[in-house]
């Protein structure tokens, strides 16, 4: 599904026009009944815990009700269709990562929905770097001892994702245009059956967040080739970034946002982004979910969240025509 770029600029507004009596109404009302935060996955993953960890504090700040509704499958399109269907009243909000909104667009024909009319953008909320990990037995111990060995065997290396489209999947068919070399993919349902094969040594490469491959590194599961970063990431020192590697551009991560239906009201929309992005803030939230899970956190307004959009929108569309990946 292609969008004109012009639908982006409507990202931003959030809201249709009401009447300005009305919008300060429902803004001094709001909260006044159960929020019911909706997330695209089962519960117990990143997505889950970074829901539950702000609806609690919300909870607890405005007094009402904060329920976190795991409504997986259909590539997150059940979750997101179900908020892009519901009333416009901030009442029903979807916690989901980059996905639904940046990488289905370009992957399907059809949607159930319209990640761009359907929805308007509160805050970007945390950030997930990744690292290129490999299991021990590979012969390889830098990320250019990497491509050396798949420049002598182009195609018969596997990586693992956790599905077409992942950022699993994405990361490393940037990794092959950015270096010239071909690997193979095996894609699984989910990142736990995916890290399980790597480390149990049925395939020997993947991208995978830091806090989920620190503790497999501690134990000598896992070994680290390069890191997705800007800086090298202090958990792993000897690991080079993509930059020293001589791939510069190559920044993977995992992010996190919170949207509302379309038409729900402006005021509405900052009330919510103003005391989530405090939540974020607070030394609670850090311990508990970025200190962790080694996340970051990169709140933002709603117009700087629409921004963002845009561009991670225009870097998947390049990565995902360049190497003609469809799901359907």
């Amino acid at each position: 599904m292609n969008f004109p770029r012009r639908k982006f600029l409507h990202l931003a507004a959030g809201a249709a026009a009401l009447p300005v009596f009305s919008r300060v109404a429902k803004a001094q009302a709001y909260p006044s009944k159960q929020i019911n935060i909706i997330v695209p996955v089962p519960p117990g993953g990143l997505v889950d815990l970074v829901a539950r960890a702000v609806g609690e504090r919300l909870a607890e700040v405005w007094g009402q009700t904060v329920i976190v509704e795991n409504k997986a499958g259909g590539n997150f399109q059940i979750a997101t269709s179900y908020v892009a269907k519901a009333a416009p009243d901030g009442y029903t909000l979807l916690l989901a990562m980059d996905a639904p909104f940046v990488i289905s667009p370009h992957l399907y024909t059809k949607l159930s929905y319209d990640p761009i009319a359907d929805f308007a953008p509160i805050t970007s909320l945390v950030r997930f770097d990744l690292v290129l990990a490999a299991h021990p037995s590979l012969p390889v111990d830098s990320v250019r001892d990497l491509i050396a060995l798949a420049q002598k065997r182009p195609g018969e290396l596997n990586y693992a994702t956790f599905g077409l489209g992942s950022t699993a999947n994405l990361y490393m068919k940037m990794f092959e245009s950015m270096t010239g070399v071909k690997l193979a993919p095996v894609h699984y349902k989910g990142v736990a059956p995916m890290i399980t094969d790597v480390v149990a040594g049925h395939v020997p490469i993947m991208f995978v967040t830091v806090g989920q491959t620190l503790p497999l590194w501690k134990d000598g599961k896992l070994k680290v080739l390069g890191v997705g970063t800007r800086e090298r990431v202090a958990s792993f020192p000897d690991a080079p970034t993509f930059y020293e590697s001589e791939i510069p551009g190559l920044e993977a991560n995992a992010w996190f946002g919170l949207y509302a239906p379309r038409g729900t009201a402006r005021d509405i929309v900052g009330k919510i982004n103003a005391e989530v992005r405090r939540i974020v803030a607070t030394p609670a939230f850090r311990e508990r979910v970025l200190a962790q899970y080694f996340g970051e956190p990169m709140t933002s307004s709603p117009e700087e969240f629409a921004h963002f959009i845009k561009l991670e929108y225009e870097k998947w569309a390049k990565v995902i025509r360049a190497a003609n990946i469809k799901a359907e």
